[in-house]
């Protein structure tokens, strides 16, 4: 930390007014940061909650969904509607459509934004889910009962078909993969989700590339047509950031901002949080990309603790996330990619049933659908690195606390 941070009123402005962003300027202020925090947003709304654009807003059941912060009480200058156009760690200044803004810290929160599919930039029906703004032109083509094409059987595209249906449309999702969740699930955690989309009067098509859009119609690389009021697109985010090209911050293999253990980027009074970040874990022994709404919860808290605090603080989550979709609550806890056995408790194909991964017989990872008790349970396991029977563990009428080895 500079001299320069540490004399007199700092000043901290944090870029990017979600999640992240909000919960960074909110945290400095709960661990009694005095100086001055400026929160920059490109939005022009009061900054808002993401889960609910794919439900209660996207449904009608919620007009929005502004965060319950009071920011003038607590001190948080709001610029909203504001490009940031670059970064100048050299002079600590930020460099925004509206003129430069001075530091004494920096937080990058400008989190992700959605992969779009070639070709159809400006085609009108076509989608994407990712603000306010594009939930608010989805909702009419809900009610109006169109036929939808989803691309991409991922999170965001799942639970966009599962509301689609609930407005009563018909639904057509196309995966270029042989499964959904392919990038996130191996093959036979994702085999049981495919009967889903069928339970819920949707249509999946796997090996399945859009070659163009025309009106009415997606044609397929098949040269199969799907009719399509509307085409929402949902096949990946990658970090928003863009705008900090020449800025001399490292940045990583996605785009993403390179941070340290404690969320600091290679430049002086610089930190990175949330989607637009990754960071190196301990617990794990990889480099991590969490683009999930409980990491921008958390580690904003650590952020606030090293800019406020001596003792630097490490960031070495759990990651979590939840996911509603087609009538089920599926969670998950940890990371899976390290793990070396598979444990299934239940069976698949009923309501409720979870999937453990263990590493060297500790719990790394863990998804549970419609078993909330096995997740809260599973995440203390996996945060205190314990040992199971890998017996035990397979009954499902156990607890996964009285699993262990």
């Amino acid at each position: 930390m500079s001299e320069q941070t540490r004399a007199g009123a700092r000043r901290v402005v944090v870029v990017g007014a979600g999640m992240a962003g909000v919960q960074t300027a909110v945290a400095l202020r709960e661990q009694g940061f005095t100086g001055t925090v400026t929160l920059i947003g490109a939005e022009p709304h009061q900054p808002y909650d993401r889960p609910p654009l794919s439900k209660a807003v996207l449904l009608g059941t919620a007009e929005g969904s502004a965060f319950d912060v009071d920011f003038e009480a607590l001190g948080i200058d709001l610029h909203l509607g504001r490009e940031v156009t670059g970064v100048r760690p050299g002079d600590h200044e930020l460099d925004t459509e509206a003129g430069p803004v001075p530091y004494d810290v920096l937080v990058l929160a400008t989190g992700a934004e959605p992969v779009t599919l070639p070709g159809v930039e400006g085609v009108p029906g076509v989608h994407l889910l990712r603000t306010l703004d594009d939930a608010e032109r989805l909702r009419p083509v809900l009610a109006r009962q169109h036929d939808i094409v989803v691309v991409g059987a991922g999170w965001i595209g799942a639970e966009f078909a599962t509301a689609a249906r609930e407005a009563g449309c018909a639904v057509t999702v196309v995966e270029a993969a042989d499964r959904p969740l392919a990038g996130a699930l191996p093959a036979e955690v994702a085999a049981p989700m495919t009967a889903w989309y069928a339970d819920s009067g949707a249509v999946l098509r796997t090996h399945a590339r859009v070659q163009r859009v025309e009106p009415g119609s997606v044609v397929l690389d098949d040269g199969s047509r799907v009719p399509a009021d509307a085409v929402v697109v949902g096949i990946g985010a990658r970090p928003a950031t863009r705008w900090l090209a020449g800025s001399g911050i490292e940045l990583g293999r996605y785009g993403e901002v390179v941070a340290d253990d404690h969320l600091r980027t290679s430049a002086p009074d610089v930190y990175a949080v949330g989607d637009c970040a990754s960071f190196p874990s301990g617990r794990y022994g990889e480099r991590l990309m969490v683009h999930h709404w409980d990491n921008a919860l958390q580690g904003p808290r650590t952020v606030a603790a090293n800019i406020v605090g001596e003792a630097p603080a490490v960031y070495d989550p759990v990651p979590y996330f939840w996911s509603e979709q087609f009538g089920r609550f599926v969670q998950y806890a940890g990371h899976h990619t390290a793990a070396d056995a598979t444990v299934w408790r239940g069976d698949p194909a009923g309501p409720a049933w979870s999937v453990c991964w263990l590493r060297e017989g500790r719990l790394v990872a863990l998804l549970a659908v419609g078993r909330p008790r096995d997740l809260a349970q599973g995440r203390r396991l996996i945060e205190a690195a314990t040992t199971m029977d890998p017996q035990l563990l397979s009954d499902p009428a156990r607890p996964l606390k009285a699993a262990t080895a």
